[in-house]
């Protein structure tokens, strides 16, 4: 299962701006398999993307639909930087902006399989169970240690956080509803890896 090794450092090269689709629903299927790589004081974590969301332009469930605020601005950065809210006031969410500069749309990352780090995410997590680390937007966020303090980065760029690119071909890729949503639920804008034990949400979304 995942998280038995180590990468070397020369193994996370960022992804560079001109890898990245610049269609949305391109982006977030494209980004599985990919990487995220936080470097912290207390070391580096990361997991391999198995499950992302894509929220295009005119998308009424996407926080760009009614324009820029200073709480959203970070998603309407060139493609490639990172947008990180509080979704309710308990948990940050990672997203990644994915078009032009002014454009206000995003692929949410959703879970991860843990690759990196494992002790640290744990004691971030408070739990043990490599299943749960980083299963759900929410839990991989505090597993990575991700906050305000991100948002705003260039994710093509080594340091704090970052995308890197994958080690394996991403595998079949299976398409889906998206998640915890009631404005445009029915779009099929959800992409996960199929047969990852690490994907979030019902059984049924992920067959």
């Amino acid at each position: 299962m995942g998280g038995a090794h180590v990468l070397s450092p020369e193994s996370r090269p960022p992804l560079s701006r001109s890898d990245l689709p610049t269609d949305t629903v391109a982006l977030a299927r494209y980004l599985i398999g990919k990487r995220v790589v936080r470097e912290t004081a207390e070391g580096v974590v990361s997991g391999r993307i198995v499950e992302t969301e894509a929220y295009v332009v005119g998308d009424a469930a996407g926080h760009g639909y009614r324009g820029m605020t200073q709480r959203n601005r970070s998603l309407f950065l060139e493609r490639g930087h990172a947008y990180i809210y509080l979704a309710y006031g308990l948990s940050y969410m990672l997203n990644v902006s994915s078009e032009a500069p002014g454009i206000g749309t995003g692929v949410l990352i959703r879970a991860l399989e843990p690759l990196e780090g494992l002790a640290l995410m744990q004691r971030n997590r408070g739990v043990e169970r490599l299943r749960d680390l980083t299963r759900g937007p929410g839990r991989l966020a505090q597993a990575l240690g991700i906050d305000l303090g991100v948002d705003g980065l260039d994710l093509c760029q080594q340091g704090p956080l970052w995308l890197a690119h994958g080690d394996r071909d991403p595998g079949d890729i299976g398409v889906s509803t998206r998640i915890g949503i009631t404005k445009d639920p029915d779009r099929p804008l959800r992409f996960y890896r199929r047969g990852s034990p690490f994907v979030s949400g019902p059984r049924a979304l992920s067959p």
